[in-house]
């Protein structure tokens, strides 16, 4: 299997991309293609003493930049390390995609070079996130700021799929995220959705409100990607908050206190940390690409390296189709809606 890899995508790159790429090589048999500059690639290697055995170089000039508009992926950035790994993506020189790049630029390169799988409307950025009963997916977490009611349905589609056939979940809950449980609040948006929601098929078990999320009540959270962005943002703020205020609590009790408790504290952390996961995945592409954290470390990059080894071998873009096609009756209250 061969993962294509942004080498200059994130704030740590090329280093801790370099040191999860060699890592993933040897513990997940897996090769990978570098897309960078190669010769600052091979020297970051050899004055780290990174081994490159197993790892493909593609020369590619230029690096996507953050601050640039996101179109700009299919124009002038054309050349970057991120459009030339969709593109060997697109061409079948790969098996999947990990970037901790620009999020928009992904976005937009996912669905027009690498393209849609049939039927979907948009591509939805669905993170894994922690909670107190395992861990459910948040989609849209943040690429679709205005959506219309089938989107929503769409989303919930892809985040069962991925929740059961990647993560292990069977029969997985789907929950709409609203200001309230009732199934006539929200904007016309949710009210809506939530109608569709329960013709999907799906095993929809109703709203959602942001402060229970934390509890792992449901495996699937939707939303629209302006409030599922703002929703994550504060998640991951949170999370990082109270792994510094363990920290602080602890360190006032004294080193025979805390080692009755060190065993919960490290375990605590780890399921806060973003870096168990690695990425998000880009639900709906034809092929599977992850979003890295753009701060992520060696660690984080062999995590998102190996979900996206998971999401091939599930095939979870053929099995997005496949649910996709067992909510026939829903696709045509869809395009009832869609023409109205």
């Amino acid at each position: 299997m061969k993962i294509i890899v942004d080498a200059f995508g994130g704030d740590n790159a090329p280093l801790e991309v370099l040191k999860g790429c060699e890592r993933a090589v040897s513990e997940l048999d897996v090769n990978i293609v570098l897309t960078g500059h190669e010769k600052k690639i091979k020297s970051c290697a050899k004055k780290n003493e990174i081994s490159l055995d197993g790892i493909e170089i593609v020369h590619t000039p230029e690096v996507f930049d953050i601050h640039e508009e996101p179109k700009e992926i299919m124009k002038s950035g054309k050349n970057t390390s991120m459009a030339v790994g969709l593109k060997l993506l697109a061409d079948g020189k790969g098996d999947a995609f990990v970037s901790a790049g620009s999020t928009g630029a992904l976005v937009m390169g996912a669905t027009f070079i690498v393209k849609r799988l049939k039927g979907i409307k948009r591509v939805a950025p669905s993170p894994v996130l922690p909670a107190d009963k395992g861990s459910f997916v948040l989609t849209d977490a943040g690429a679709n700021t205005e959506c219309r009611p089938e989107m929503l349905v769409q989303f919930a589609v892809m985040g069962s799929a991925y929740m059961e056939k990647v993560m292990g979940v069977k029969n997985p809950k789907v929950a709409l995220l609203n200001i309230g449980a009732e199934e006539t609040k929200g904007r016309e948006l949710e009210t809506e959705a939530y109608k569709l929601l329960e013709k999907s098929g799906l095993n929809f078990i109703g709203n959602i409100e942001a402060r229970d999320m934390p509890k792992g009540e449901c495996h699937v959270v939707v939303t629209d990607g302006f409030t599922g962005n703002i929703a994550l943002k504060l998640y991951e703020g949170m999370g990082s908050l109270f792994g510094k205020k363990m920290k602080w609590i602890y360190s006032g009790i004294g080193k025979v206190g805390a080692m009755f408790s060190i065993g919960k504290i490290k375990k605590f952390r780890k399921q806060m940390d973003y870096k168990e996961v690695g990425g998000s995945a880009l639900l709906g592409v034809k092929k599977p690409v992850i979003k890295a954290h753009g701060n992520s470390d060696s660690i984080a990059f062999f995590n998102a390296i190996r979900q996206a080894k998971k999401c091939v071998e599930t095939d979870i873009s053929g099995v997005i189709e496949k649910y996709a096609e067992k909510t026939a009756e829903i696709s045509k209250e869809l395009n009832r809606i869609g023409q109205n």
